[in-house]
């Protein structure tokens, strides 16, 4: 069985190559961070859409405040930028409800202290040699820093969906689906794999180390639970009986007075959904999205199924029973590709269900990466041997029965900082990002035999 947990993308021997691709990688993420603050006035840079999100003009400082701390000054050894506005985008020092009230950087000032940093960080670039520690070998901290500012790009991204009034992001439809028959469901054998990765050079401390875990055989959905499934769900009174849900999780539907997914308004009869300022008929051939843990567990319930655990979603991801190996994506270990996965922002929506063929899983699962995280059953804890690196706040101080595992990317997701080891996590409540899910069950007694 290979141990690898993936191959390296590029090329360590290469400093030349290694730096040009972190310079690529750095401006194509501050490209998108520039599209989603430039896309609204000032005013709505300032304001708070949500008391679950900052403002959109704190994000941007926070991803220019991470650069400069890890960068200019770790990395680079050079002088603090801003040294007097640390506290102000700490996110572990204040919850976002509060962060409006705090002394924040104007839009204008913002965006020099955006463009200063990141002046400074290409000509730390320039004199780097990516080798030396553990922070700096194969640029782990510029592909830290490109991760992390991809994630905001997200949450911004998010913001956006909570935000009101008229689109101000537009993108072409994302592909159909190619009618092809799939099958509802795929067998993955049970054994062990390799689960996690010692080898990939930007993943995070919480994918580490790679590590052999048993699955037992299971059967997964060929592709995420559809829009026009949910509904069937919703009309048979699925949010109205108890009997699906847990105990926590009908009481948060009764507090919280959950009908439908974030999002669905019924009008004269008939479901929409509001997406980025449009309003639209409920796409049924899409995956739903924007469903928290709770609804998504009762919803499979209600099916006869339940949700994957961690562990089954990676193998039905990344295992090929004809090597035994663990592949870094579905696919293979290319990089993601426009005709194989739905990534980037790329379409502001998930796609219908089939429409990637390319990107299927060697079992035949569709649609593992990007579209919508997919929430599984799993509490979040770190891999036997976890270690913190490069500072516990990223993973450790998160792990526990508070947070539900969730994997895969959405469509707001860059390739940057989404491959099939990729972990994410949150509160089992959350329905502002762009998750959904897919469903699993146990094999039955005797039926493959």
């Amino acid at each position: 069985m290979d141990h690898s947990g993936g191959q390296t993308p590029v090329d360590h021997r290469d400093q030349e190559t290694l730096r040009a691709h972190v310079a690529r990688e750095l401006a194509r993420s501050r490209q998108r961070s520039t599209l989603l603050t430039d896309a609204v006035d000032e005013d709505d840079l300032v304001r708070q859409h949500s008391r679950l999100m900052s403002p959109l003009v704190w994000d941007y400082a926070h991803i220019a405040n991470q650069e400069e701390l890890w960068l200019v000054r770790d990395v680079g050894g050079r002088e603090p930028v801003r040294s007097d506005i640390d506290e102000i985008y700490d996110a572990f020092k204040h919850p976002r409800s509060n962060r409006p009230q705090l002394p924040l950087l104007g839009p204008s000032e913002t965006r020099r202290y955006v463009g200063e940093v990141r002046d400074k960080v290409l000509d730390v670039l320039d004199r780097s040699t990516f080798e030396g520690s553990r922070l700096v070998d194969n640029a782990f901290a510029f592909g830290m820093i490109v991760q992390h500012e991809q994630q905001h790009d997200e949450t911004m991204l998010a913001t956006h969906q909570l935000r009101s009034g008229p689109p101000v992001l537009h993108a072409p439809p994302p592909p159909r689906a190619e009618g092809l028959a799939l099958p509802a469901e795929v067998l993955v054998p049970g054994g062990g794999f390799v689960m996690g990765t010692s080898t990939e050079p930007w993943a995070l401390d919480n994918e580490r180390p790679h590590h052999e875990v048993w699955v037992d055989a299971f059967l997964i959905d060929t592709t995420p639970v559809t829009c026009g499934a949910y509904l069937e769900f919703v009309g048979a009174g699925g949010y109205t009986d108890p009997r699906w849900w847990t105990e926590a999780g009908w009481a948060h539907r009764q507090a919280a007075e959950l009908v439908a997914p974030a999002f669905w308004d019924r009008v004269g009869g008939v479901w929409l959904r509001t997406r980025f300022g449009v309003v639209e008929p409920i796409p049924e051939d899409e995956p739903v999205v924007h469903v928290s843990f709770h609804e998504a567990q009762a919803y499979a319930t209600w099916a006869g199924r339940r949700l994957p655990t961690e562990a089954e979603w990676e193998k039905a991801a990344r295992f090929d029973p004809a090597t035994g190996r663990s592949l870094r994506y579905p696919w293979g270990d290319e990089d993601p590709t426009p005709e194989r996965a739905n990534l980037g922002q790329r379409h502001l929506r998930p796609a219908p269900v089939g429409a990637y063929p390319a990107g299927a899983s060697p079992t035949g699962v569709h649609q593992l990466i990007g579209d919508v995280w997919e929430w599984t059953s799993s509490d979040f804890h770190g891999y036997p041997g976890f270690t913190a690196f490069p500072y516990k706040e990223y993973s450790e101080v998160f792990f526990g029965a508070d947070y539900k595992v969730l994997r895969g990317g959405s469509f707001g997701s860059d390739q940057a900082a989404v491959r099939a080891t990729f972990r994410n996590w949150d509160y089992p409540i959350r329905r502002q990002i762009f998750a959904g899910f897919r469903c699993a069950r146990d094999v039955r007694p005797g039926e493959f035999d």
